[in-house]
């Protein structure tokens, strides 16, 4: 009922830039928080950047000042404007959101995860 689906991955040079976006689909009745995660290979899923429906961001350490997440909730989607790139950003991206929607006459939230993006930063 409910998806969410990532584009804007792909193979950039260090020092490049690139644009993901996310958009939430289905039965919503509204959305909380919306977010970005990553992992390398070999390495455990983490947090890169979150933004609550009021606006309020976090960053991880990593990428504060590279990095840039908004949404457009009339849309139901959340953008991550990547800058100034390092071969250490490469890693599978995915958005995660906390959504309400729609069962029938009720509703239910649920946290939710797109299927990924690759993001490759090399020379």
């Amino acid at each position: 009922q409910v998806q969410l689906v990532e584009s804007g991955g792909g193979l950039v040079q260090p020092g490049g830039s690139l644009r993901l976006s996310c958009a939430a689909s289905g039965s919503i009745f509204s959305i909380n928080t919306m977010g970005w995660y990553r992992q390398a290979p070999g390495k455990q899923r983490e947090l890169v950047a979150t933004i609550t429906s009021g606006g309020t961001t976090n960053y991880a350490d990593s990428v504060k000042g590279r990095f840039t997440i908004s949404r457009d909730n009339a849309k139901n989607t959340v953008f991550l404007q990547m800058n100034s790139l390092k071969p250490e950003d490469t890693a599978v991206y995915y958005c995660n959101a906390d959504i309400r929607y729609y069962i029938g006459i009720n509703y239910r939230t649920q946290n939710f995860w797109g299927q990924g993006t690759q993001v490759t930063v090399s020379s």
